[in-house]
């Protein structure tokens, strides 16, 4: 009898080989051959599930995002209830700040993939899609706290900031204790005294 295949499973093989290559490497150091050696597969089955690198970068991205998802879902489903506004907003862009070496290792791989999606419009797309959700989600937190200033606006700023700190720790340039106190000095100018 022939044996089973679980293609979801080697899918998700294939594409945790990716990232480990995106991690260690950047982008430029993905190929379907370095994918394969990864996961321990043949080239050809990596083109059986992946026609191009395009696709298989696609794919690779979309795990990305439902994984950070995931430790957002996580993050806020352990944190205490109810919550304010400026501590949901501090729990989401902590939970993406690279403060553990999980973290780090999608961290390196979300900075990849910025700059390939700068010349993938797929990608940027996907991208620009889950941006506009999370400023809208900072938009919602921080009008239920200030009528008084625009609240796109400090959304876009919080996603930015945490952006920007998330490139510093990544880089060596902050450390992680640094960014946290710089993201909670920003929430209390931003929240006022409810943070």
């Amino acid at each position: 009898m022939p044996k089973k295949v679980d293609h979801q499973e080697r899918r998700a093989l294939i594409i945790d080989a990716l990232m480990r290559v995106a991690a260690s490497g950047g982008l430029e150091a993905v190929s379907l051959r370095h994918v394969a050696t990864e996961a321990g597969v043949t080239a050809g089955m990596v083109q059986h599930y992946f026609a191009t690198k395009d696709e298989m970068m696609r794919f690779a991205l979309e795990g990305i995002v439902e994984r950070t998802s995931a430790r957002i879902d996580a993050a806020m489903a352990a944190a205490p209830s109810p919550m304010t506004p400026a501590a949901t907003v501090r729990t989401l862009l902590t939970t993406l700040l690279p403060l553990d070496e999980p973290r780090r290792a999608d961290g390196r791989v979300a900075v990849s993939f910025l700059a390939y999606a700068a010349v993938e419009p797929a990608a940027a797309g996907l991208l620009r899609e889950g941006t506009q959700q999370m400023i809208a989600f900072m938009a919602d937190q921080v009008r239920a706290v200030r009528a008084d200033i625009d609240a796109e606006a400090a959304g876009a700023g919080l996603i930015g900031l945490m952006e920007g700190l998330s490139l510093y720790v990544l880089n060596g340039h902050l450390a992680g204790d640094a960014a946290i106190r710089a993201l909670d000095t920003h929430l209390r100018l931003v929240f006022s005294s409810e943070a």
